[in-house]
């Protein structure tokens, strides 16, 4: 199925908009699970079991892997979440970027190695970093547009014929990149009205917003300024205060009931 529709689907048979990122800290995962076998693959399933009924998508971050050397236990996450939640898509947050025959390597890594369903991507590089991603015509391809970070504004802010970079980077992506109609834009919650503005200029595409939770991110701010008439058109991202809510036994009861508050505040504030 395609991305966007599985995403779209999920959405309307669930009723939210949530995405909860699995970036798991081993220093914070309870000893329990720390001291056994394949820890992080542990703890993604509890966390997973806990949460699925009241997530749009599941979003690991690569990093959180490749830095102790866990990439087989981001394939079996992945791999996990399709054969037992099948109808739930998984985001890989890689931020991918570089010279077209790189890029291809880093798609066949997001798309044919760990099966995800869509990716974040950097533009910064231009279309040749972008169009191998584009080509997988089923998955998503979420381009980093207005990223949720203080220092975004250092370059994505700054006005280029009387437009900031950020807008240029939204406008070519939708008038020739997106030729398939795969492309996703990484909008972040601490900036609403740039969301406000980015919305405006870009109706019907789909925003990943990180920056809920931990960053601070109102969901009140971020529905009114960035959901579609239809109601959709957000996958509102929320990781550490979710699957970190508890470093006891209790992690995963704890991360269900972050992530149902989390849902519940979202559905406050828009309607399916």
């Amino acid at each position: 199925m395609i991305f966007l529709e599985k995403l779209e689907s999920r959405q309307k048979k669930s009723k939210t908009l949530l995405c909860v990122g699995l970036d798991p800290d081993l220093k914070r995962i309870p000893d329990i699970i720390r001291n056994g076998k394949s820890p992080i693959l542990m703890f993604n399933k509890a966390i997973i079991d806990a949460t699925h009924e009241f997530v749009c998508a599941f979003k690991p971050q690569a990093a959180y892997y490749g830095a102790v050397g866990a990439e087989h236990e981001l394939a079996e996450t992945v791999s996990y979440i399709h054969s037992v939640y099948p109808d739930i898509p998984v985001i890989l947050d890689a931020k991918r970027g570089d010279i077209g025959p790189t890029a291809t390597k880093y798609a066949e890594e997001s798309f044919l190695r760990y099966n995800v369903d869509a990716v974040t991507v950097n533009p910064y590089l231009g279309y040749d970093s972008i169009q191998p991603f584009v080509e997988y015509k089923d998955k998503g391809v979420i381009i980093l547009c207005k990223t949720s970070n203080k220092s975004s504004g250092d370059f994505q802010d700054l006005m280029i014929s009387g437009k900031p970079l950020f807008e240029h980077v939204a406008e070519k992506a939708l008038s020739e990149w997106n030729q398939n109609k795969n492309i996703l834009f990484v909008v972040g919650a601490t900036y609403p009205s740039q969301m406000k503005y980015l919305r405006q200029l870009a109706k019907n595409t789909v925003f990943l917003v990180p920056g809920i939770g931990a960053q601070g991110g109102s969901v009140s701010e971020i529905c009114d300024n960035g959901l579609r008439p239809d109601g959709l058109g957000l996958i509102l991202s929320s990781s550490r205060a979710i699957i970190h809510a508890s470093q006891e036994s209790d992690f995963a009861e704890k991360a269900r009931i972050v992530a149902k508050l989390t849902r519940d505040e979202m559905l406050a504030h828009c309607s399916f």
